[in-house]
């Protein structure tokens, strides 16, 4: 049995993570094991987001694990902004090292290093550049999937001859790329908008958030994309040879998503009895669960099995072995998004029993219809999903015109405010409060152009993790 969600959100998310078999405690504190299911749902994200970074133009390279300590004392305010965090080797080989050297903690520095050595001219840019890895920052309240000392992402870094062209980069990313991918393959919902000057990733001087809601009304931060200026090309010395003969710093960019989307997937949309994933994302799309081991029976739910594989249908024959109930709870742990069922008296009627995961819903349909069915049905709750996600999301969001209003409307989940109610002054209270704001947005939910805090934007402000 489950933790109830209401009773204790965090204990429910941990037994999640055991129950259905997604990541175990690593050997060293805040380290995580991720087993075979949950990395199989991990690669279907790495998989369709690197199709959206790639459609974008960047493609993949890849960049030392360790970094010179000096690299990342050339940028001082980054530096500052991850020390706390940093891992530091000081000897390899049995010898104490001349320079120490950093477990990178995100590759900036590394290489914008390496973006000097090949920019030559105005022709080589932009240069558009990604990577998946491993990076580690020392948490000292890890949690798996949200906060680890290790964990996995993509990061990407270009540079740009012009400021214009490095904002419009960093927002198509934060746009195409990653609200695209979380609101279609993930059903999850999400704000975006900019970060504060308080809130921003250090160096950068502007940053683009994905914020999603989770079922215990708390902010997760999904993704993010900066304009970096050129802060690191002053620091690196990204310079290039430009048309009109004379000499320019780059304009760079920097964005990432990171293992921390497995999270926030199972906290949006799990419920009391597991997980609940939507179809396009999920490894397993259908089970095709034979009620008893009777060999016509488990026959003909193989045949079935085959068949929707076959109409490219990611599915999966459960054959008879724990009890019938035993195998249903456990594929609902494992959030299947679709089950189908047969036994004796549905093979004898001609029939199986479809059960949707996200509504609980059964319908009986004919085998000969059934590999026709199912994608529509996929369809069906893909949709519920995301559209169940929206409603919740709206119902826990508050329209506020004070601080100590969005302060009791955080309580429970987002409040929506003028930012010129908040201000600098404003997001330290909120800090008091254990608050922040996630994110400034125009008034009507989109993300404004540029950075400057005009008094007709609004904020979201949020308990977050």
């Amino acid at each position: 049995m489950l933790t109830p969600r209401t009773e204790d959100f965090p204990r429910w998310y941990q037994d999640v993570i055991a129950k259905a078999e997604l990541a175990d405690n690593g050997p060293v504190r805040g380290s995580m094991v991720i087993r075979p299911y949950g990395y199989s749902i991990w690669e279907r994200m790495q998989a369709d987001v690197d199709l959206r970074i790639k459609a974008a133009g960047a493609v993949n390279a890849y960049f030392p694990l360790f970094i010179p300590e000096s690299y990342l004392r050339r940028e001082a305010e980054h530096v500052e902004g991850f020390s706390p965090e940093l891992a530091v080797v000081t000897h390899g080989g049995g010898r104490e090292l001349e320079e120490p050297v950093v477990v990178r903690p995100t590759s900036e520095t590394v290489i914008g290093e390496y973006m000097a050595k090949w920019t030559q001219s105005y022709r080589d840019l932009p240069l558009l550049l990604n990577q998946w890895a491993n990076v580690v920052r020392w948490e000292l309240r890890p949690r798996l999937f949200l906060r680890t000392s290790e964990f996995l992402w993509q990061e990407g870094h270009t540079a740009h001859a012009d400021q214009a062209d490095a904002a419009a980069y960093a927002r198509r990313i934060a746009l195409d790329v990653y609200q695209d991918f979380m609101v279609n393959v993930l059903a999850l919902p999400v704000f975006v908008g900019r970060k504060t000057r308080r809130e921003r990733f250090a160096g950068a001087i502007n940053t683009l958030t994905c914020e999603g809601m989770m079922g215990d009304g708390k902010a997760l931060q999904m993704a993010t994309s900066h304009e970096l200026g050129q802060n690191f090309a002053r620091a690196f010395d990204i310079n290039f040879l430009g048309a009109d003969g004379e000499r320019h710093l780059a304009w760079t960019t920097s964005w990432g998503s990171s293992t921390r989307m497995v999270g926030g997937l199972i906290m949006a949309h799990g419920d009391d009895a597991g997980l609940r994933l939507p179809p396009r994302l999920a490894p397993i799309q259908v089970v095709v669960l034979p009620v008893r081991d009777d060999a016509e029976v488990v026959a003909t739910a193989s045949k079935l099995a085959q068949e929707l594989a076959a109409a490219g249908v990611r599915a999966r024959l459960d054959p008879p072995g724990a009890s019938f109930g035993r195998r249903v709870t456990d594929w609902e742990l494992k959030g299947v998004p679709l089950r189908v069922e047969i036994g004796p008296r549905d093979l004898a009627a001609g029939n199986v029993t479809l059960a949707r995961r996200d509504t609980g819903e059964k319908t009986t349909v004919a085998i000969s219809e059934t590999v026709g069915r199912v994608p529509e049905l996929l369809d069906a709750v893909q949709t519920g999903l995301y559209e169940q996600a929206l409603a919740f999301r709206e119902s826990r969001t508050a329209d506020v015109a004070t601080l100590a209003e969005a302060v009791e409307a955080a309580a429970t989940g987002f409040a929506r405010l003028p930012w010129r109610l908040v201000g600098d002054e404003g997001e330290a209270q909120l800090a008091a409060e254990s608050l922040t704001v996630r994110c400034i947005q125009n008034p009507d939910g989109t993300l404004p152009v540029g950075t400057a805090d005009t008094d007709d934007l609004v904020c979201i402000v949020a308990r977050a993790y």
